[in-house]
C-alpha cells in the first residue's frame, strides 16, 4: 500500500506540473512564429511554405518571409502543417453530471455547474488537436439543461475555459432515450413510469412548455411595460428558473441543440418551433437527416452527426456514411462530432471519411471539424478558421491532418500552448524514471528494516 500510494502522489504531482505550466503559459504567453509551414486557413485556400504570427492571443499576421518581434517564440514549421483547432458540437467531457433525468424538462440545471477542469481526457483531445467543445446536457429528457461551450485551457480554473462571447443554448433530445424503453421504466417494468412514454408525448411536453413560457414572457412584458409608464406600487411576476431560458429561446438569445435519429421526429420538432416562432440552431445525431435535407435547409438549421456510426439500437438502422455530403450539398451547415471522450482524439479521421463518402474536398471536409461547428456555436467570428484577427486557437501537425499518421506537435489556445508532444514525452519519462525510483525505495529489505520490533528489541 505504501508503495502504490508514493506512485500515485508522483503521478499526481506530475498532472499538476503539467497543469500549472499550461496556466503559466497562457497568461504569459509570448509572441510565437510559426515559420516554413503549409498553413491550412479552411476557408481562404491551403498556403504552401507560408509564416504565422501569433500575439496577444490572436493571429496577427499570415504570409511569407515574415519578421519574428522581440521576444517572439520561433519554431520552424517545414514539413509541418497548421490548421484551426478542431471544434467538437457535441461533448460531455469534463462534467461531473450528464443528465438530471427527473423529470420531462429540466431547463433550469446548468453544465456550467457541474465542470470538472481537472478530467485528464482534456489533454487527450488536446493531444488531437481539439480546443473548443459544446459541452451539452445528456438526452434524457425532452427539455434537458443548458449548454456550456468551453475552451480547453487544461490548468485553468472552470471559469476561465468558458468561451468569451459564445451563444447560450439548451439541449432538447427526441426517441428513444427520452422514453427509455431500454433503460427501466419501460413496459414490463416495476420502476415507475415518467412521462412521456411516446413520442407524441415528447411533442405534448415541448408544446405545453412553450405555451406556459409565452405565457410567462406576457406577463413579464405588461410589467415591464407599466413600470416604465411609471405605475408604483405594482407586483412582479413571480421568477421561473424553468421558463427563463424558453423565454430566451423564443427571444432568440438561446440555441436549441437537439438529440434526434428519424426523420419524422425531427420534421416534428422543426413544425412545432416555427409554430412558437423559435428557430432550432442544430440537430445532434440525425442519423435520418440525409431524407428530409431539403427541409433541414429551409428551416436554416444545421445538423452535427457522427461520421460512420450506426445500428447500435433500432433508431439508428437507417444511418448511411453519405449523411453528411447529402445535407452540405443541400445547403445544410454539417458537422462531425464525437459524443466520446475518446473519439474526440481522432475527429480529423472521420473529417477524412467525408471525401470517400459523398466526395467532399479537402476543404469541405475540414469545415465539418472547424468552421461548420463555429458557426453552428455561433463563435465563427472568432474561431473555425486561420484568420488575421481571429483568435489563436490552432494546432500543428507533423504530417496531413486528414491522414491516419498524423499526429500534433503542438496546440494553441489564445496563443499559449496547451499541448506539447515533445514536453508530453519528456515528462512521462521522468514519471518512469520516478516511478522506477520509488519502487526500489519499498523493496523487501526496506520493508524488513521498517518492521516492528518485538516487545523490548533492539534495531
Amino acid at each position: 500500500m505504501k508503495r502504490i500510494s508514493m506512485i500515485a502522489a508522483a503521478l499526481s504531482a506530475a498532472v499538476v506540473m503539467q497543469a500549472q505550466q499550461a496556466t503559466t503559459a497562457s497568461k504569459t504567453a509570448p509572441p510565437t512564429l510559426i515559420k516554413n509551414a503549409t498553413v491550412m486557413t479552411v476557408t481562404k485556400g491551403t498556403m504552401e511554405n507560408t509564416d504565422i504570427l501569433l500575439e496577444n492571443g490572436k493571429i496577427s499576421k499570415i504570409g511569407k518571409n515574415l519578421s519574428a518581434p522581440a521576444g517572439a517564440t520561433v519554431i520552424d514549421g517545414t514539413g509541418k502543417w497548421v490548421m484551426p483547432g478542431i471544434i467538437d458540437p457535441h461533448s460531455h467531457m469534463m462534467a461531473d453530471a450528464i443528465n438530471e433525468g427527473s423529470l420531462s424538462v429540466t431547463s433550469m440545471v446548468r453544465m456550467t455547474d457541474v465542470l470538472n477542469p481537472t478530467a485528464e481526457n482534456i489533454l487527450r483531445a488536446l493531444a488531437g488537436g481539439v480546443t473548443t467543445i459544446n459541452l451539452l446536457h445528456g438526452s434524457a429528457n425532452t427539455i434537458g439543461g443548458q449548454n456550456a461551450v468551453l475552451k480547453l485551457k487544461y490548468g485553468e480554473d472552470a471559469s476561465q475555459m468558458l468561451f468569451p462571447g459564445a451563444e447560450p443554448g439548451i439541449k432538447f433530445a427526441l426517441g428513444e432515450n427520452v422514453t427509455r424503453k431500454n433503460s427501466g421504466g419501460g413496459r414490463g417494468d416495476a420502476t415507475p413510469k415518467r412521462y412521456p412514454f411516446t413520442r407524441m408525448g415528447q411533442e405534448e411536453v415541448i408544446r405545453d412548455a412553450f405555451t406556459r413560457a409565452k405565457d410567462y414572457k406576457a406577463d413579464w412584458d405588461e410589467y415591464k411595460a407599466r413600470t416604465a409608464k411609471g405605475e408604483k406600487n405594482l407586483v412582479a411576476p413571480r421568477r421561473d428558473l424553468e421558463l427563463e431560458p424558453l423565454v430566451e429561446v423564443l427571444e432568440g438569445k438561446r440555441m436549441v441543440h437537439a438529440h434526434s435519429y428519424r426523420a419524422d421526429e425531427m420534421l416534428m420538432l422543426l413544425e412545432v418551433a416555427k409554430e412558437f416562432g423559435f428557430k432550432v440552431q442544430t440537430l445532434q445525431h440525425g442519423l435520418e437527416g440525409y431524407k428530409i435535407a431539403s427541409e433541414i435547409a429551409a428551416a436554416g438549421t444545421g445538423l452535427s452527426t457522427f461520421a460512420d456510426e450506426w445500428s447500435y439500437k433500432i433508431e439508428a438502422y437507417d444511418a448511411i456514411p453519405y449523411n453528411v455530403a447529402i445535407l452540405m450539398r443541400h445547403g445544410v451547415v454539417a458537422t462531425v462530432n464525437s459524443d466520446s471522450d475518446e473519439r474526440i482524439r481522432r475527429l480529423n479521421i472521420d473529417a477524412a471519411k467525408m471525401m470517400r463518402y459523398g466526395g467532399l474536398t479537402e476543404d469541405e471536409a475540414l469545415k465539418t471539424i472547424t468552421y461548420n461547428g463555429a458557426l453552428q456555436l455561433g463563435v465563427q467570428a472568432k474561431v473555425g478558421s486561420l484568420e488575421v484577427g481571429k483568435d489563436a486557437d490552432l494546432a500543428i501537425w507533423n504530417a496531413h491532418p486528414l491522414s491516419v499518421y498524423a499526429s500534433v506537435d503542438k496546440t494553441f489556445i489564445d496563443g499559449a500552448v496547451f499541448w506539447d508532444r515533445e514536453k508530453d514525452k519528456a515528462m512521462r519519462e521522468n514519471m518512469a524514471k520516478e516511478r522506477a525510483d520509488l519502487e526500489k525505495q519499498d523493496q523487501p529489505q526496506a520493508r524488513r528494516t521498517n518492521a516492528i520490533l518485538p516487545l523490548g528489541g533492539t534495531k
